[in-house]
């Protein structure tokens, strides 16, 4: 399947092109391609994020109304498309791919005026507070307590694996307000300031031995009634149309990207033996990705060839999406090892934190082990490979 550019969306990825060779400097682009999580450290984001609002670019799929970029779907998937080749750093989803839409949906006009431009210029920095240590992909069985007093909800409980809750000042979360009928039926949805007194934060340090994720506490912390999205008791709602955006993102883009790359270092020679790309089985592994990229490809041109005719994307759709795109992506990772080789077993982690320190090995060798590791948790968050295969088999089963 192949994309047919209009002349309006040639031009608008030339423009892209353009502006990604003026405003993505060396520097940014370096500092992109350091990074081994799942976005870009704060930092990062900041000075990119920043960019991107004085463009207009910010927040590609929000509408001009709220001071979005205002992208066709075409558009939408051209950007993406020439950030990752451009290797621009990858922003974070929780504020402006997340928090935003929800806010639109369902915010009050207050909630819209306060939250979404700080949103926007990257004043407010978010996190999701959605899994706890006893409820992950069981969302519903979520036990972080929030009881009324007065004008504000006093929440108790611990929310876990929190992205880049040590970099956000405000978190959207999920919260029980009542236990009467269905887990569902009790569920609420708030956004808090993490300044909040009662609140505090304790990192957890992944296998890759980098500081991404944490754990949020709430110890009887006032959150203003104010701030609840959506009626009480029916967070649920707002919960399952926010996933619709954490599951059903471009991944197409990124894994081509990284097949690139890969397939880039197989073709080097270090004196000893023959480029790995000379070899047999490694090509066919290549070979292999190369198929499961075209297909997660192939998919997404769909999605955009149907939001573009009006259609809204299924949850089938959306899972299939973040099932190939996240499995199909650690593929590439677990390849990335055999090209690694001995690399694979240096600690780069002070070479990472520190651009001024030497890595072990040539250049290319910095990232791989980090990306793998880091990377095994893509087919758990947002839902787990599981409950995407569940979700499809309800589908096609009726169920």
């Amino acid at each position: 399947m192949r994309l047919n550019l209009s002349p309006e969306d040639a031009a608008f990825r030339a423009e892209v092109r353009a502006f990604l060779d003026d405003r993505l400097t060396p520097d940014l682009r370096a500092d992109a391609a350091r990074q081994t999580g799942v976005f870009a450290e704060a930092p990062l984001n900041r000075r990119w994020g920043q960019i991107l609002h004085e463009r207009g670019w910010a927040a590609p799929g929000w509408p001009k109304a709220y001071g979005g970029a205002g992208f066709t779907p075409t558009q939408r998937y051209l950007f993406e498309a020439e950030m990752a080749k451009a290797g621009a750093p990858v922003m974070p989803a929780m504020g402006l791919q997340m928090c935003g839409p929800v806010l639109m949906e369902y915010g009050t006009a207050e909630q819209k005026a306060f939250f979404l431009p700080r949103i926007l210029s990257g004043e407010h920095y978010w996190c999701q507070g959605y899994s706890e240590p006893q409820s992950g992909s069981d969302l519903a069985s979520l036990q972080v307590r929030a009881t009324p007093a007065g004008d504000d909800y006093l929440v108790s409980g611990s929310k876990i694996w929190t992205t880049h809750a040590h970099f956000a000042n405000w978190i959207f979360l999920l919260v029980r307000t009542s236990s009467e009928g269905r887990p569902q039926a009790g569920i609420t949805f708030l956004l808090a300031s993490l300044d909040t007194p009662g609140v505090s934060i304790r990192p957890i340090v992944s296998i890759s031995g980098q500081h991404e994720i944490n754990e949020v506490f709430f110890d009887d912390a006032r959150v203003p009634l104010a701030n609840r999205v959506g009626d009480e008791n029916r967070g649920w709602t707002v919960a399952k149309h926010l996933l619709q955006f954490e599951r059903g993102s471009f991944y197409s883009a990124r894994i081509k990207q990284a097949l690139s790359e890969l397939e880039a270092i197989a073709r080097l020679q270090d004196g000893s033996k023959p480029p790995l790309l000379d070899q047999a089985w490694f090509r066919r592994g290549l070979a292999d990705l190369a198929v499961a990229v075209s297909s997660v490809e192939a998919v997404e041109l769909r999605v955009v060839s149907q939001m573009s005719l009006g259609q809204s994307v299924s949850d089938a759709t959306a899972s299939m999406l973040k099932l190939q795109g996240t499995e199909t992506w650690q593929r590439i990772t677990e390849l990335g090892l055999e090209a690694l080789g001995c690399y694979v077993a240096a600690d780069q982690s002070p070479s990472l934190r520190d651009p001024l320190h030497a890595s072990v090995g040539p250049a290319w060798a910095l990232t791989g082990a980090a990306r793998y590791l880091n990377m095994r948790a893509a087919s758990i968050y947002g839902g787990t490979s599981e409950v995407q295969r569940n979700i499809l088999a309800r589908s096609v089963l009726g169920i």
